[in-house]
């Protein structure tokens, strides 16, 4: 019997990698908040006030789980322009980034659209390839082994 795999392949900065895997899987928390951003969808903007209600934290569990994920480049973090009863205030949201989007992938996959899950494998393969690009660079592997074993793979691929 052969046991299905999925692509569970995350590319983290070397510097930040061990704060960013404690800061996701460490605390429920921020699992929850991934979680959330993949049920409203992976290109919606999540709100604090939102994120209280909804995932039933504290005010603080929520803002310290958004700080800490926005500081390792797992949610980007911008202002929203608001106006009710002539009134304008500013609000900030969260997004997920690029390495965000692969926890997504990481965390709920069947919970994406066939559209995000494409996005997101795009993504990973143009990171892989330049990523095995370097490191084969590095070491000085001739680019044309490289040439021959993605084609020789795509040859094995079924029709």
């Amino acid at each position: 019997m052969t046991e299905q795999l999925h692509p569970y392949v995350i590319f983290l900065p070397a510097e930040k990698k061990d704060k960013i895997l404690s800061a996701i899987f460490g605390s429920k928390g921020g699992v929850d908040i991934l979680r959330y951003s993949l049920k409203q969808g992976i290109n919606k903007s999540l709100y604090q006030k939102e994120l209280v209600t909804k995932l039933n934290y504290s005010n603080k569990t929520v803002i310290e789980n958004l700080k800490t994920l926005t500081t390792l480049g797992v949610l980007n973090e911008s202002m929203e322009k608001n106006e009710k009863d002539n009134r304008i205030t500013w609000i900030k949201t969260y997004q997920l980034t690029t390495l965000g989007r692969w926890f997504a992938l990481l965390l709920a996959e069947e919970e994406l659209t066939e559209e995000e899950k494409t996005n997101i494998l795009q993504s990973l393969f143009h990171t892989y390839l330049k990523q095995t690009r370097l490191l084969a660079e590095e070491i000085g592997l001739n680019k044309k082994q490289l040439e021959e074993a993605f084609k020789e793979e795509l040859k094995n691929t079924k029709p």
